[in-house]
């Protein structure tokens, strides 16, 4: 038991020293930051993220984020940039070097390489001073007290300030470009994310062998067109075509339970009069979390004021929307 306590008090205060590091680096945003995000704006290019080792990873991140939030990024390893990668940078772009000491040796390799093909550069570094802050024309300051390491070696708590800095400039972007739910589903139309911001209940509700019967049908009819129809529930429609009801094969088992001649009985008797019902315009999502409000596992599908079809929690699932 206390080797389990100690293992519990070393990632306590690891997270104790990100979440310290974190709170001080909301201090640091200043000008530079600001203008940082004015240039981007107005920038006709692309922004470029570089860097070396764990940086490098970062960067990666970034560039990520960047892209699935509306800002057109590329990543470019720092080390491969000066053996032919320089190349794939245009005079247009932005380019933002990750470093926590600011003082890499390829870095300054590359930054006077960048400074005379007149590129922005933005230092996203923890240490001010450094040659990579000196030369740039914006410093984003992630600046740490010390790393979440015990030998204050490793770099945790400086790349976790690195991601977040990184956070904070594309939701800055995000919302100055009015980044909205659709434009981000136009970036993520895959998965279970992309589905749920995308797909509409016209895209998978089932249209074809639509079960229907009259409010005078009699129970026979009614157990027949929900058993060949395999959806589970009936429509009920009015002589003038007008919903009126469904019946589901819950509603017929609990008919069942009770003590009646199931040979006089109409699907009248039994059907639920105010079916929960969704326009097919509206997203799968929505029909999903009508389901779970309602606990029930279809509803009733419309097009305007005319019955289109039934959508099952069974459609949700194959779509992935779940």
């Amino acid at each position: 038991m206390k080797i389990a306590k100690n293992i519990q008090n070393i990632a306590r205060e690891v997270l104790n020293n990100e979440s310290r590091a974190l709170a001080h680096l909301a201090t640091l945003i200043n000008n530079d930051f600001e203008q940082c995000v004015q240039a981007i704006l107005a920038g006709k290019g692309r922004v470029v993220v570089t860097g070396i080792g764990k940086s490098a990873i970062i960067a990666q991140k970034i560039v990520a984020t960047l892209n699935s939030t509306g800002t057109p990024s590329m990543y470019m390893h720092a080390a491969d940039a000066i053996h032919g990668d320089l190349g794939m940078i245009r005079d247009e772009d932005i380019i933002i070097c990750v470093s926590k000491s600011g003082q890499t040796p390829e870095i300054k390799v590359l930054v006077p390489i960048l400074k005379r093909r007149g590129s922005k550069l933005v230092a996203l570094v923890s240490n001010t001073q450094s040659y990579l802050a000196q030369q740039a024309d914006f410093v984003l300051n992630a600046t740490i007290g010390e790393e979440a390491c015990p030998n204050n070696l490793a770099p945790t708590t400086s790349t976790t300030a690195h991601l977040a800095l990184g956070d904070a400039l594309a939701v800055a972007l995000l919302e100055l470009r009015n980044f909205s739910s659709e434009d981000f589903a136009r970036f993520h139309p895959g998965g279970t994310l992309g589905k749920q911001l995308y797909l509409k209940v016209e895209d998978i509700f089932v249209r074809h062998l639509l079960p229907v019967v009259r409010p005078d049908a009699p129970l026979q009819e009614v157990i027949l067109e929900i058993s060949s129809k395999r959806l589970g529930a009936t429509a009920v429609m009015s002589e003038h075509h007008e919903l009126v009801g469904i019946i589901t094969d819950g509603d017929l088992r609990r008919m069942l339970q009770k003590e009646i001649d199931i040979r006089q009985v109409k699907a009248a008797a039994i059907m639920t009069r105010t079916p929960v019902t969704i326009d097919q315009s509206e997203f799968a999502v929505k029909a999903l979390e009508l389901m779970q409000y309602k606990s029930i596992t279809q509803l009733v599908v419309m097009k305007g004021r005319e019955l289109a079809g039934f959508i099952h929690l069974h459609d949700l699932l194959k779509e992935g929307i779940v």
